[in-house]
């Protein structure tokens, strides 16, 4: 291993159906280096919504297949208007878009953020012994636990979502909550990885990470009749996620200040933009995406001359 070559990563943030907008990032990204986008990353961790897109990548899925798996899947879940309804529709979805697989099947490196709802500390899914900070020797791949069932412990946003407890290779029976909670962002566990596990120079370190966007609430009254959510429960989940997001964001600043982070999640103002991560309205969730698209224009540039150089495994 050259570690001074240069190491891509992709981290994407949490956010419930807001994930439309990183994948309208992500397919420009996908455009810009002309090839799967688990040949030009060399690790990818995702939170929540972004875990299950980080996970469709690494196994080999296109943006525009993942996106297809959203619009058809992403309204039906958050439309449900209970928390058992919600859970129940997301272990369909990812029992259908997972199968059996296993980190094992990942086609790069990859990290799902979860946290443990007993012991208040973070669980994170891992293909390769080599991320292993510890206990080397008895590593297995997601802890032996299946992709579908990590995805749904990353995106079980606990009271809208039931906890999922998942049984590890080891016998133990654990129960997980949303990534967010401990990482909304998750950059920091993915540098941690990179230059820690993995060896890698901090010069040689690339990170690109995308938020879900920033945007104006919905109206509460309106919320509460269609979703039968309580005034201010949404709206105190989403502040926890935002600052927790924002809190990642400033440590990886101040720690990592000298590994070249492009980070992009813009704000929107504008109250025909209102929405939560329970969105579940298609026309509202296309225009994420192509709001999406509009924050890769404003970086393009930037992000030519940072993907678009050579790494160590031959690619242009």
């Amino acid at each position: 291993m050259n570690s001074t070559a240069p190491y891509r990563v992709l981290a994407l943030d949490g956010g419930g159906a807001k994930g439309f907008y990183t994948l309208g990032v992500l397919r420009e990204v996908e455009a810009l280096v002309s090839a799967p986008l688990h040949e030009r990353f060399d690790l990818i961790f995702g939170t929540s919504t972004g875990a299950i897109i980080a996970t469709l990548i690494a196994l080999g899925h296109s943006i525009d297949q993942i996106h297809e798996i959203y619009r058809a899947h992403v309204p039906t879940v958050m439309a449900r208007r209970t928390r058992r309804g919600r859970t129940a529709a997301l272990a369909r979805l990812a029992r259908s878009i997972y199968g059996d697989k296993t980190f094992a099947d990942a086609r790069t490196g990859i990290g799902v953020v979860t946290a443990k709802w007993l012991s208040e500390r973070p669980m994170i899914f891992k293909g390769d012994v080599a991320q292993a900070h510890g206990s080397k020797g008895t590593f297995v791949p997601g802890f032996g636990v299946s992709i579908a069932d990590a995805v749904q412990a990353s995106c079980s946003a606990y009271p809208f979502f039931e906890r999922k407890v998942v049984t590890t290779a080891a016998g133990d029976h654990i129960e997980l909550i949303d990534g967010g909670y401990c990482a909304n962002n998750p950059t920091l566990y993915a540098i941690a990885d990179a230059i820690v596990a993995l060896g890698r120079e901090r010069a040689a370190v690339r990170v690109l990470n995308i938020g879900v966007g920033v945007y104006p609430e919905p109206r509460k009254l309106l919320m509460w009749l269609a979703k039968r959510i309580p005034f201010n429960s949404i709206e105190l989940l989403q502040k926890t996620l935002e600052i927790n997001t924002q809190s990642m964001d400033q440590l990886r600043r101040l720690l990592f200040k000298d590994v070249s982070t492009i980070r992009i999640s813009d704000t929107f103002d504008q109250p025909e933009m209102a929405t939560d991560l329970l969105e579940h309205d298609l026309r509202k969730l296309n225009l994420l995406r192509q709001r999406g698209r509009e924050s890769f224009a404003q970086r393009e540039h930037e992000l030519v001359s940072f993907l678009g150089e050579g790494d160590d495994h031959g690619h242009p």
